[in-house]
């Protein structure tokens, strides 16, 4: 799925709106049906993660952060059975699993004011809210973790298993076409440091373009984040191992694939149109 640039600004004005619950894919799929809602799970999120690191530093104020703890604490004794962080998140326009882990700090912090909250201790908690030696807290902080589309450990699980998949996916499709290659488990074993997920031990030509390497993204490539994959990872790729492909498996702002002269190639999923050198007679096939 590609999406041109000035409809892809379109979605970014209107999600800035929304809020990371479901509900808002419900929104997003009513205003935008001909997109799939992987891609419009994919944009929203990019978009909302802008938003959030824009605001950080807002609600990251100390004197911030204790009016949200004393907020929740005193809504706690007169409301305890409504959502309470998921409102305030809401009202404040901060993701809710951002909130709770704010909360759930100051919580730590006031509960052993003598030694600070660890990393492993308030990331555990996260993840088990249960763990949380207040059920009230925990079962607010898990409605937080259930309900943020953006944040959280259990996006964040899910994030790693969708990558997984996909890279399994792109092993697959090569396997398929009985193509040779590395993937990055063995291109560590035999000593690389940064490597793209493939490399082919005998290239392949896509839309004439000669393939040396594939990289998979389980993500909607946008401006931001294809600059970024650009300056940290592609253009060292290139000058290590030759011209690549790059898989976008969730689509791209079209006019971001404009760099095939200097080896980077762009698809929205695994390319039907491959031609690969072959020993013999036959000097291709596709």
């Amino acid at each position: 799925m590609q999406v041109c640039r000035a409809e892809y600004r379109a979605i970014g004005r209107f999600v800035e709106q929304l809020r990371p619950t479901r509900q808002c894919m419900k929104t997003l799929q009513t205003q935008f049906p001909h997109l799939p809602p992987s891609t419009l799970l994919s944009i929203f999120s990019q978009e909302y993660q802008k938003r959030m690191k824009r605001s950080m530093g807002r609600h990251h104020a100390p004197d911030v952060v204790k009016a949200y703890y004393q907020r929740y604490r005193s809504e706690a004794k007169t409301r305890p059975t409504a959502p309470l962080l998921l409102e305030l998140a809401n009202q404040v326009d901060l993701s809710p699993a951002l909130l709770a882990r704010l909360i759930v700090e100051c919580f730590l912090e006031e509960r052993e004011a003598s030694v600070p909250a660890s990393r492993h201790i308030l990331n555990n908690m996260l993840r088990e809210p249960y763990s949380i030696p207040d059920l009230l807290l925990a079962k607010h902080v898990e409605q937080c973790t259930v309900n943020d589309c953006c944040y959280g450990p259990l996006v964040d699980c899910i994030k790693h298993a969708i990558g997984l998949e996909h890279e399994d996916l792109l092993r697959d499709k090569l396997r398929e076409r009985s193509l040779s290659f590395l993937d990055e488990n063995q291109l560590r074993v035999k000593g690389y440091d940064k490597t793209p997920d493939i490399i082919l031990e005998v290239p392949i030509a896509v839309d004439g373009h000669i393939v040396h390497w594939i990289e998979s993204k389980a993500s909607f490539g946008d401006d931001h984040s294809h600059r970024t994959y650009l300056n940290e990872q592609f253009w060292s790729y290139c000058n290590r191992f030759g011209p690549g492909l790059v898989i976008y498996w969730y689509g791209f702002v079209s006019e971001l694939d404009c760099q095939r002269d200097r080896g980077i190639l762009l698809r929205d999923g695994f390319p039907s149109d491959i031609v690969t050198l072959c020993q013999g007679p036959a000097q291709s096939r596709v």
